[in-house]
Order: C-alpha cells, then sequence, then structure tokens
C-alpha cells in the first residue's frame, strides 16, 4: 500500500510528539512492502531518511507545533495546505499519529485517526484557556471522528474514556501502546548522575521524587505539592526533594506553572525542597531517572503515561495515581494513590522513602515490566489496523 502519513508534530516535545517519532521509525525500518509519503511543514529529520519514505514539504504560515496548541488556532489556509498536498497523491489510506494535527483528506480516502485520551473532553476547563479554543477542538475532534475509517489510541484505559466522552462505538477502536527510547536504561555511573544533576540545578545528595511532563492543571501538581508538604517532617524524609522536570511555558498548552510557584512560596516547608529544572535534554533525563528514589505521575488522567515507562526502563520505580492509563503500564512496579487525596499522595511518598524492602520489590519490578512494552510490536499492532481497512491499488 501507499500510506500517507501526517507528520506535522514530529518535532513536538509532548507526548504524542515522541509517540509520532518512534513509532514511525519503526514502522519505516520495517516497511512490509509498503511506500510512505509523510507529509511535513518543517526540515526533515535525518532519521526520515528510508528508501521507502518520500517526504513531502507543505508550505504552512505557521508551523502546526506552533499553531495547533491550547493557546492558538490554524489557520484554514494552512489547513487547506495539508489537504491539498494528500489529495494531490494517490494513497490507499492516510495515518494521523494525533488527531492535534488532524486535516481533512480528499471524500472516500480510508483513514486511521489516533486519540492518545479524551481528557480535553473529560477536564475541557483544566486544557483550554477559554470557551472559544474548547469549540474549535470539539469541531475538529467531531469531523476527526466522523471521517475516520478507526480510531487508534494507546491503552484500553484510554480506550474507554473515548467511548464515554466522545461516545465512539467501541469496534471502531483498536489499541496498540507506547514503549521507551532503547536510549532508557540504567545508568550506574555515579558522575554521570552526579553531571546530570549539576546541569539541572539539583541537590547533588538529595533523594529524589521526580515528575517529568507538563505543568497543565490537569496534571494535578497542586496536590502533589500538597502530599508532599505533609509528610517532610516525617522520619527519614529529610533528604528527600521534589523535581519538576519539563518547560513552565508549556510548549504553548495550558500551564499552571506561576500558581505552583506560588504555592510553594506560601508554604515554608516547601522552600529549598521543591527544584523546577526546565526542559532537560534525553541524554541527562535517562541519567535523573536512574538516578531518581521514584517518579510521581499524580495526574487525573493519562492516556498513557510515557514517563512512566522511561522511569521503569531505567530501573526506577513509578507513584502514580489510579485513574487513568498509569495503572495498566506500571503493573505491580509501583504505588498507586488516589490523585483526589493529597494525603494518600504523601503516604506512598513516605512509603517509598522509608521503607527499603517496599522500593527493592518494586524496583526488582521494574526493569521486567519494561520489557513487555516495544516499539517494533506497537509498529506491528499499527500495521494490522492499517493494513485492514486500508484499499491497496
Amino acid at each position: 500500500m501507499l500510506i500517507g502519513v501526517d507528520g506535522a508534530c514530529w518535532r513536538n516535545r509532548r507526548g504524542f510528539g515522541r509517540f509520532t517519532r518512534e513509532l514511525l521509525k519503526a514502522m519505516f525500518a520495517d516497511p512490509r512492502d509498503h511506500e510512505f509519503r509523510l507529509f511535513i511543514d518543517d526540515e526533515p529529520d535525518p532519521e526520515i531518511n528510508h528508501s521507502s519514505v518520500r517526504v513531502i514539504r507543505v508550505r504552512t504560515s505557521r508551523k502546526v507545533t506552533e499553531a495547533a496548541v491550547a493557546s492558538g488556532n490554524r489557520s484554514p489556509r494552512d489547513i487547506l495546505a495539508f489537504h491539498r498536498a494528500t489529495a494531490a497523491e494517490p494513497l490507499d489510506i492516510m495515518f494521523y499519529p494525533a488527531v492535534y494535527s488532524w486535516f481533512p483528506t480528499r471524500r472516500g480516502l480510508p483513514s486511521v485517526v489516533t486519540f492518545h485520551d479524551a481528557i480535553a473532553e473529560r477536564y475541557p476547563e483544566l486544557v483550554f484557556p477559554d470557551l472559544h479554543r474548547r469549540l474549535f477542538w470539539g469541531l475538529k475532534v467531531r469531523l476527526a471522528c466522523r471521517q475516520a475509517s478507526r480510531i487508534l489510541t494507546v491503552s484500553e484505559a484510554a480506550k474507554d474514556e473515548i467511548v464515554k466522552h466522545l461516545r465512539i462505538d467501541p469496534g471502531r477502536i483498536d489499541v496498540v501502546s507506547e514503549a521507551a527510547h532503547p536510549q532508557f536504561h540504567p545508568i550506574a555511573d555515579r558522575e554521570l548522575r552526579a553531571a546530570a544533576r549539576r546541569r539541572a540545578n539539583l541537590p547533588a545528595e538529595a533523594r529524589l521524587i521526580l515528575y517529568v511532563g507538563g505543568f497543565a492543571p490537569h496534571k494535578n501538581l497542586s496536590r502533589l505539592l500538597l502530599g508532599f508538604s505533609q509528610v517532610l517532617d516525617r522520619s527519614r524524609m529529610e533528604d528527600v526533594h521534589l523535581a519538576f522536570v519539563g518547560d513552565p511555558a508549556g510548549s504553548g498548552f495550558h500551564s499552571n506553572y506561576e500558581e505552583l510557584r506560588a504555592q510553594i512560596r506560601d508554604e515554608p516547608g516547601l522552600q529549598g525542597r521543591v527544584h523546577f529544572t526546565g526542559y532537560v535534554a534525553d541524554e541527562d533525563l535517562v541519567a535523573l531517572y536512574s538516578d531518581a528514589l521514584a517518579l510521581a505521575i499524580p495526574s487525573l488522567s493519562e492516556g498513557f503515561g510515557l514517563p512512566a515507562i522511561e522511569a521503569l526502563s531505567c530501573g526506577t520505580p513509578v507513584l502514580a495515581s489510579n485513574s487513568g492509563a498509569v495503572p495498566e503500564v506500571i503493573g505491580e512496579a509501583g504505588l498507586l494513590f488516589d490523585p483526589l487525596e493529597p494525603a494518600e499522595i504523601g503516604e506512598a511518598i513516605h512509603q517509598i522513602a522509608r521503607d527499603a524492602d517496599i522500593l527493592t520489590a518494586v524496583r526488582a519490578r521494574a526493569l521486567e515490566r519494561a520489557q513487555r512494552f516495544t516499539w517494533s510490536r506497537a509498529a506491528g499492532l499499527t500495521y494490522a489496523v492499517l493494513e485492514a481497512c486500508g484499499s491497496p491499488r
């Protein structure tokens, strides 16, 4: 088949951008006699270069990674440019790795659209800053659902959420998965770990609870801070610090970073114990994961929770919300809590910090759990969906 692929979010730094890059690289490495037309609006990365892939550069007034965000909109002219580019190719099927950058294709062309979650539908006021952008998002999602032959998602929990909040027939939805990049593995070298801490401005001797990701309100970081503050004066917690790893600006997405900073200023016990590193390159992120006591994911919902599988791949356990997809991902390689109860969040941190037996047990399960998730498996599952609904010439 000739498979068209929307590659506009290839360079996005968020989870669905990484999903796009890693899934497509795995698919291109094993093309299975298929050919690809990759539609992008930026300079192509060298990783895209494969004999089965032809890149089609679409000229737009603003790149999708700048325009299709919570604080902006894509222009109709730019959307039309992508539509015309795909309509000019004799495609058998169109694949969208994220609904984030969806655009309509020509009538009659089968398409598969990936919905990573239904968080925007479940918590619209926490994702979008105003009603106008919620309405624009809702219109795009409805049109994408109507045109799609199949819906792809990344976990059973995400599928359930999509069925409930988008009212899509579960028979139209296929589940693949995500995985960690191979570079995420345990780093034993103490100097590499120490250097990563120095570059991130983190204290050298503290035991670290990491949070990795964005600062949108649905990430529930305010309750993480509340839970952390409630256990700071308990035994064996004196050297435990909390580190927020991620771009405070939110890459154009809704962020409550300033509210979190204000919360820390108002709580004397948190001052000096909570750190914001800003964006951290993957090379250092691997070392920080490996050096951490645990990763915390307190989100109200996650479609998959890619940092969870990255942390597990580095041998680091996960403290996570008991809602959304993260429990499905981590299995018994971590501790769960009610995300609405700061006391439970704090207790999970306290347990992992004070109880060596618990820490040893969940660490032992981390690597084994991570090995169940691979991009080659995800690529195979995706091919199965595309081949089932495509129309080869």
